[in-house]
Formats: structure tokens, C-alpha cells, sequence
């Protein structure tokens, strides 16, 4: 059931996002408006585009929820992988699971580094222009 699932939710994620879909889209409401007159702009005329997009809106929910979730775990596989395989830190393998303070503190710390690391080469690119500027 579940892989039936993600392919029926892939499919759909696929379809949805293509031109033609939204083309098809638009002509159903065009086509739902255009028949206003015929209907008298009726409560019922309006309860069917109310109903027929709530109801797709509702099942699109689920179904690109499922195709993200899918996405996201693929990527943090790969981005896993890439950590597992070079000299990047493994700490950092698998804290899409920590909770939002952990994910902060450890986002400000990179920060942190990530500055003195420019400090650093920046000091270093400062360094190597000076002997230019003295022998001239």
C-alpha cells in the first residue's frame, strides 16, 4: 500500500507541475464562470467550484506532503553520504532529527566559524599583498 502510495503521489507531484495542468486548471474555471448566466449564478452553480476545489486542494495536501517528505529524506541521505565520505565533521549526521534550540545553537556556532575562518583568510590574502605594496 505504501508503495503504491509513493508512486500514485509521485505521479501526481509530477503532473500538478506541469504547464498543461494549470492550463487545464484555468479552463475549468473559465468554463465554470462562462456557465454562470446558464444557471443563474445559482448557490448550487457556486457550491460546485466551492466543493470540486476544496476537495482536490485537500487531497493535494496529502499527496505533495508525501512526495516532499520523500524528497527531503532522499536529500538528507545524499548530504549524509557527502559527510560520511570527506573530512567534513560526522556530528552533523542527522540533525535534521534535533529539536529547534539544538539546530540554533549549532547554526550560531557554525556562523561563529565560519567568521573566524574568514578573519583568517582574510588575514592571510592581507599578508600576501603587503610584500607587493613594499617592494614597490
Amino acid at each position: 500500500m505504501s508503495r503504491f502510495f509513493s508512486k500514485f503521489a509521485t505521479r501526481v507531484a509530477s503532473l500538478s507541475g506541469k504547464p498543461g495542468t494549470f492550463v487545464l486548471a484555468v479552463a475549468v474555471v473559465l468554463a465554470w464562470a462562462i456557465s454562470g448566466p446558464f444557471f443563474g449564478y445559482s448557490e448550487t452553480w457556486q457550491l460546485v467550484i466551492n466543493t470540486g476545489t476544496t476537495i482536490i486542494t485537500f487531497l493535494m495536501v496529502f499527496v505533495l506532503q508525501n512526495s516532499q517528505n520523500r524528497d527531503g529524506k532522499a536529500l538528507q541521505a545524499k548530504l549524509d553520504e557527502l559527510i560520511l565520505t570527506s573530512q567534513a565533521q560526522n556530528k552533523f549526521v542527522g540533525i535534521e532529527k534535533l529539536d529547534e534550540e539544538a539546530l540554533r545553537k549549532m547554526s550560531t556556532a557554525l556562523a561563529e566559524h565560519a567568521e573566524q575562518i574568514e578573519d583568517v583568510a582574510d588575514e592571510k590574502a592581507g599578508a600576501a599583498e603587503r610584500p607587493k605594496h613594499a617592494a614597490e
